[in-house]
């Protein structure tokens, strides 16, 4: 019980990724507070709904978080969107909600996080990269430079904050099993069990990754196997570069 007595708040709660970290903080001895959009089928021990563009809601979750249990130790920044295309092809609204989603809303949670897990005597943040953020693909410009910005937040963060005993990291999957690719495969007009599978076969471990593959590194990160990294971007790509 890794978790057991600590405090969680993690947000894109709802999603293929967040569920999943959702699952093993708890199953490992922690109280969570999922934060979405939508929460009401959320398993949670408290739920935060809202949207993260709204500037007053992002600032407020990790004290309501704090206020839920009495304590807070550990932050997962996993909400994200995809925008796809080039730049041209970027509407305003696409790069509002990216920039807001991937990017502002993050930096206020930690702004917000920092102060709180300092003064109980540390915690850890984890926030979800990308690799298409290291080493950016074609046809994804803004969603790149957005995990791009966090993955560079996470390590400015990483190493501004450690002398407080508040352990920033990141990680930073490829292709991931979750509803929301296989929405963008639909999109497309494609049948998301067979891109998923054709995905697969470009993986040298012979698959894309599913959601508790990443939950286990994030789980790792936040816990204290991980007590000597700061300001680390964590790859988790069954050995495929970006390409």
């Amino acid at each position: 019980m890794r978790f057991g007595g600590k405090a969680a708040l993690v947000t894109g709660a709802g999603g293929g990724i967040g569920a999943a970290i959702v699952r093993g903080l708890r199953a490992e001895g922690a109280k969570v507070v999922a934060a979405d959009r939508e929460v009401s089928t959320i398993e949670a021990d408290a739920r935060l709904p809202g949207d993260l563009l709204d500037r007053d809601y992002a600032d407020g979750l990790p004290s309501a978080a704090e206020r839920a249990f009495g304590r807070l130790d550990i932050v997962v920044n996993n909400a994200g969107v995809i925008a796809r295309g080039t730049v041209i092809e970027t509407t305003d609204a696409a790069w509002a909600q990216s920039v807001g989603v991937n990017v502002e809303a993050p930096f206020r949670v930690c702004r917000s996080a920092i102060p709180i897990l300092a003064a109980a005597g540390g915690g850890a943040i984890v926030n979800v990269a990308s690799c298409w953020g290291l080493r950016p693909g074609p046809g994804h410009a803004v969603y790149c430079m957005t995990k791009a910005a966090i993955a560079s937040l996470t390590q400015c963060m990483g190493m501004d904050h450690a002398h407080r005993n508040v352990r920033i990291n990141a990680v930073a999957p490829n292709e991931v099993n979750t509803p929301m690719l296989r929405t963008g495969f639909v999109r497309r007009g494609l049948d998301p069990g067979t891109a998923v599978a054709e995905l697969g076969r470009s993986v040298p471990l012979g698959r894309i990754a599913e959601p508790e593959d990443i939950a286990d590194v994030v789980l790792f990160l936040a816990s204290d196997a991980a007590r000597y990294m700061c300001g680390s971007v964590v790859e988790v790509n069954g050995g495929k570069p970006v390409s």
